[in-house]
């Protein structure tokens, strides 16, 4: 006949641990903030202003991605809703102004340059270039945000939330 056997553990909060087991427990629970799709916020501030990250790898610094409105919307979408300490505001702003005086000698009618090649060429080069800066800006978010993520001030905070316990080896109990 099968039989129960219980044991006891004296469990601590993780303030109460010992600094070098502390350091295990943190080592253990290194990644606890980031096994979940951390990104989405970053993701969805991205959808809203009307950028699509379709892939990203922090590890390889890379991202890419592409507009889902037109680089002006997307430039206008960030200066109403991203404030001016933001790099993603700094890099609209920039776009905009180099961008605004072409647009408007290439819609000109009266301008020699009216729809011209030669300024839509350029017109593209900006959106190219605006494109490139902004998924640099989201880029970083992505990195600030897993680096935060991973900290030692990250990670003790969500040991905090959650009322972890450890035992004496710094295990989780």
């Amino acid at each position: 006949m099968p039989r129960v056997k219980v044991t006891e553990t004296t469990v601590y909060k993780f303030a109460e641990l010992p600094p070098d087991i502390q350091q295990k427990a943190l080592e253990r629970l290194s990644y606890i903030s980031v096994d979940f799709d951390w990104w989405d916020y970053v993701d969805e501030d991205a959808a809203n202003i009307g950028l699509k990250i379709t892939e990203f790898d922090i590890d390889r610094r890379s991202i890419d991605g592409h507009f889902t409105l037109s680089a002006e919307e997307v430039a206008a979408n960030i200066i109403s809703q991203h404030g001016e300490i933001y790099e993603t505001h700094k890099t609209a702003r920039a776009f905009l102004d180099s961008h605004d005086p072409i647009y408007g000698d290439y819609m000109d009618e009266a301008s020699k340059n009216y729809e011209s090649p030669a300024l839509e060429q350029k017109l593209i080069a900006l959106e190219s270039e605006f494109l490139e800066s902004l998924l640099g800006d989201y880029l970083k978010m992505l990195q600030d945000e897993y680096d935060y993520r991973t900290s030692r001030e990250a990670i003790i905070d969500t040991i905090d939330a959650h009322e972890y316990e450890f035992d004496i080896n710094g295990e989780i109990a």
